[in-house]
């Protein structure tokens, strides 16, 4: 079955009240999503838990997956808001490049541990449609153009190509932490994850090229 394409919410929150409704909503369909997962998560569940009728949540949101992409949308703002102070120091002031690696990492690490399990209903269970895709799409580049300057930017760095570099340090990061934090095994810890994680890439970063 095809994704519905309606994913825009249908009303625009203007007033206080409706301001209040909306975030009850979106919080409630946080606690669904999280505790009974994409495909039980309904919105009738999510009505029931924000308070409201399922027609009051329908002049707000079409569907779930509306909802999804209003949650996703948030999530991504605040992964920017940790990463962001990460690619400002890379891109101002470079620091060492194990530092900056651990800054990447740790900032990574942080940001998938906000509602981990949310998190795992959003990017592996429910559907992308194409805005969410483009807007993911979006933020890897970024992060990928700020870090192919950092990496010509440190001497200890030898790979023949910044650029195709940093594309495999952001999305081995960026896979390495979604499945420590979203599905974490054994007894180490983040910080123990993070620390093993940087070293992995100051090897590749530094190996001397043939």
């Amino acid at each position: 079955m095809a994704p519905p394409t309606d994913l825009n919410p249908r009303r625009r929150p203007v007033q206080e009240r409706s301001q209040a409704t909306v975030s009850a909503i979106l919080e409630a369909a946080t606690q669904v999503f999280a505790r009974h997962g994409y495909a039980a998560g309904t919105t009738n569940r999510i009505a029931e838990r924000a308070g409201v009728s399922i027609g009051t949540l329908y002049q707000y949101f079409p569907n779930k997956d509306a909802l999804l992409v209003a949650l996703a949308e948030s999530h991504l703002r605040e992964a920017e808001g940790i990463l962001r102070p990460v690619m400002i120091e890379l891109s101002l002031r470079p620091p060492p490049l194990r530092e900056g690696l651990e800054l990447m990492v740790s900032a990574a690490m942080e940001s998938h541990r906000q509602e981990p399990r949310l998190h795992r209903v959003l990017f592996e269970e429910a559907p992308r449609p194409p805005a969410l895709r483009e807007r993911l799409d979006q933020a890897f580049e970024s992060a990928c153009h700020v870090l192919a300057g950092y990496l010509e930017s440190r001497r200890e760095v030898h790979v023949t190509d910044a650029a195709v570099a940093a594309q495999l340090v952001v999305q081995s990061i960026e896979a390495i932490t979604h499945g420590l934090v979203i599905h974490p095994r054994g007894d180490a810890t983040p910080e123990d994850y993070s620390r093993e994680v940087a070293t992995m890439l100051e090897r590749y970063l530094t190996a001397d090229t043939p």
